[in-house]
């Protein structure tokens, strides 16, 4: 029996995060109701009240599968599997893929189950761990270093969740090359694709540049749609994607008809609903590099390269566990103590993907003046 601890970050926020008043951790954009999403395009008001509330097809609607597969240059409809949300993208493909013993390499801080599920299952987890005073940056040297006979697969996440990290396009490449001359999998956590601020900086898929690599996408994050529940992984390994698809069986079989038909719309007018997220996010980190100009002698912090999080460093000797929950108290702003990625963290997560942020950033001032 898979043996796994409590989700620190999950049990976080199952406490607080549907009663703060203010979330200014959240990990994703500013959402919207069903009937703005309706409204992207003419006639989707009745089609979405007809659609047919059947079964849908384990790999995810034929629609929907060539939405995704638009969003990479060598993935084709076939070679996408739709599962409810990222957790169960991450869930099956662990259980699918990875035996006790094998070894795996994963890119850290991180989202708890990209560790715990291959811990869970008896493998060796290797940390490749970014830190603050190398501004996150991903050491390749370490990774060359850390792989064994009994490495399997590596585990990355760019653009990063909690950090906003983002490798440069030759830093992509060349991890892509040290995977694939020892023939290793790849899982790349890509649910933050689409979220860079400037188009240039959007790396190609690693699914599109490796057939080793597995990609995983969310409706969640850019889009601002975490409410469908829908996420996706996109490879062109046939054997993985089998053995996903047997796996899933056991758990949700099919996907909800409903979402997948609000994220087929989605994905139809989806650069439209990137930028607008991209514009809550940028206008929002321009407030931020004034307030971290303002209390530097409280907080360290590394601008983010991508994505609506940023990790920054609380310097003041508090720990930062009391930290978050004072604000919280005081001013009813959330925060998210970097304890949930890391027992000895020092960071917290901000999220810029609120309409609000402006009013949230006053009272958290308001609390540093105290």
């Amino acid at each position: 029996m898979m043996e796994l601890p409590p989700f620190r970050l999950e049990r976080f926020f199952a406490a607080r995060e549907f009663v703060a008043p203010f979330n200014l951790c959240a990990s994703d954009v500013e959402s919207m109701s069903i009937g703005d999403l309706l409204q992207l395009e003419e006639g989707a008001e009745e089609k979405y009240k007809n659609h047919w509330l059947g079964y849908t097809e384990t790999l995810g609607a034929p629609g929907l599968r060539v939405e995704i597969a638009k969003l990479y240059t060598k993935i084709s409809a076939d070679q996408v599997l739709v599962e409810a949300g990222g957790e169960e993208v991450i869930f099956t493909f662990m259980n699918a893929v990875l035996r006790p013993g094998d070894h795996v390499i994963v890119h850290y801080p991180c989202y708890q189950s990209l560790h715990q599920i291959a811990s869970g299952i008896g493998c060796e987890v290797t940390r490749w761990e970014a830190r603050a005073e190398s501004s996150w940056k991903l050491d390749l040297d370490f990774l060359r270093n850390a792989i064994k006979e009994s490495t399997r697969l590596v585990v990355i996440n760019v653009p990063h969740n909690p950090t906003g990290f983002q490798m440069t396009q030759t830093e992509w490449r060349e991890f892509i090359e040290i995977a694939s001359a020892r023939e290793l999998l790849v899982y790349s956590d890509e649910a933050y694709r689409g979220s860079e601020y400037e188009d240039v900086d959007r790396l190609p898929a690693a699914c599109d540049l490796y057939e080793g690599a597995s990609s995983l996408g969310l409706m969640s994050k850019g889009y601002g749609l975490p409410g469908l529940r829908l996420g996706w992984l996109a490879t062109r390994n046939a054997d993985i994607l089998a053995k996903i698809s047997r796996f899933k069986d056991y758990t949700t079989i099919c996907s909800s008809a409903p979402s997948e038909f609000l994220a087929e719309l989605a994905l139809r007018h989806g650069e439209q609903l990137l930028e607008r997220g991209r514009e809550i996010v940028t206008a929002n980190l321009e407030l931020l590099r004034s307030f971290f100009a303002r209390h530097t002698d409280c907080f360290r912090w590394v601008p983010p390269l991508a994505s609506p999080v940023t990790f920054p460093t609380l310097t003041d000797g508090k720990d930062v566990d009391s930290f978050c929950a004072d604000l919280l108290e005081a001013e009813g702003v959330l925060l998210l103590p970097g304890t949930v990625f890391s027992e000895t963290s020092h960071e917290f997560r901000m999220g810029m993907g609120r309409r609000n942020m402006p009013e949230a950033l006053t009272r958290f001032e308001q609390f540093l003046a105290r």
